[in-house]
């Protein structure tokens, strides 16, 4: 098949390299407004280029991938599948919540496949927690653990245009617990602290978060991130239940060092970046949207559920500022959701 990509930024600059490795993409079309990016990954994959997105819609693709900056993705979403073409596009689907609702809407209406990037739905330990789940062996569900713990802050600028940390981290530890758990949440609450630079607390946002989730059946879920985890990028997910408990990313390369007397695990190789810890699931996570576009599968991530993580991130925002629960009804009411 062939496939048109916008957006040469880092994680699109991954992109061009995982589609150009898959067996099923036959030819990339690649697009980015700078024309060095556009240039680098011409020279590094033999891909062709398009001079404007139009152009690449065009060019007889048969399905969009989305990596441009995030305030682009309400319009390129749009153009895709107003093409017909099935869409995958990074998170979030757009930065506005209303934005998100008005995406949905038109996309549902359209009869067009869009995926949005969670990439934890295709980590093969992440989709053995929700297998375990789904077939009752941990028994009913009472508390999850949910972890995104980066090794440095990002940069500054990214910092200021990200929309802080519930919106732009948390909001994969959101989705890891509804994908795992099989369920929605209903009520958040939020806290947050700075003790690094100076730029968190000038965005209003927080270097380090937690949040408590309130699952539909009563069970609870702990996410905790934060932008000061030196010894290593740590992804991990807790399951447990009233038969059994598993856990995802407990791994030789986990990063964290154990102070128990004789016991050396984990002792590989800590993971430094979430392209490294998630190199897999990335690769997996394309290769399913090459069967959307192929027509084998339906969408396994749908703007839908990514609207309800985003419900979940602005619940998190509204609780770490109002120091109180806040109900996901509430901040869908106030949205227009």
């Amino acid at each position: 098949m062939r496939l048109g990509l916008i957006g040469l930024g880092r994680i699109g600059a991954f992109h061009a390299e995982t589609l150009s490795g898959l067996d099923q993409v036959d030819s990339l079309v690649v697009f980015d407004a700078v024309p060095a990016a556009v240039d680098a990954v011409v020279a590094r994959h033999g891909v062709e280029a398009a001079d404007s997105p139009e152009a690449l819609l065009r060019a007889g693709v048969d399905g969009v991938v989305v990596a441009a900056a995030t305030a682009a993705h309400p319009e390129l979403i749009l153009a895709a599948v107003e093409a017909g073409l099935p869409t995958f596009c990074e998170k979030p689907v757009a930065k506005d919540p209303r934005d998100g609702v008005e995406i949905l809407r038109r996309t549902q209406d359209s009869g067009v496949e869009v995926q949005i990037g969670y990439p934890r739905r295709f980590d093969a330990a992440f989709a053995a927690a929700r297998a375990a789940v789904a077939d009752g062996s941990l028994g009913w569900v009472h508390t999850v653990r949910s972890t995104t713990l980066d090794p440095a802050p990002p940069p500054d600028a990214y910092v200021r245009s990200s929309g802080g940390i519930f919106r732009d981290c948390s909001v994969h530890d959101f989705d890891a617990v509804r994908f795992v758990t099989g369920q929605e949440v209903v009520e958040v609450f939020a806290t947050g602290s700075n003790q690094g630079a100076a730029v968190f607390a000038e965005v209003d946002d927080v270097d380090t978060a937690a949040a408590l989730l309130t699952l539909e059946s009563g069970a609870l879920a702990v996410v905790s991130n934060t932008r000061y985890n030196a010894r290593g990028y740590d992804v991990r997910l807790e399951v447990h239940g009233s038969r059994d408990a598993v856990a995802a990313g407990l791994e030789s390369r986990w990063p964290i060092r154990s102070t128990e007397p004789g016991v050396d695990f984990p002792g590989g190789t800590p993971h430094t970046f979430f392209m490294d810890r998630l190199a897999a699931a990335f690769r997996a996570e394309l290769g399913a949207f090459t069967e959307v576009v192929a027509g084998t599968r339906t969408s396994p991530c749908t703007v839908a559920d990514a609207v309800e993580v985003g419900w979940v991130a602005e619940a998190a925002e509204l609780s770490r500022h109002e120091h109180r629960p806040v109900t996901i009804d509430e901040v869908r009411r106030a949205f227009g959701g």
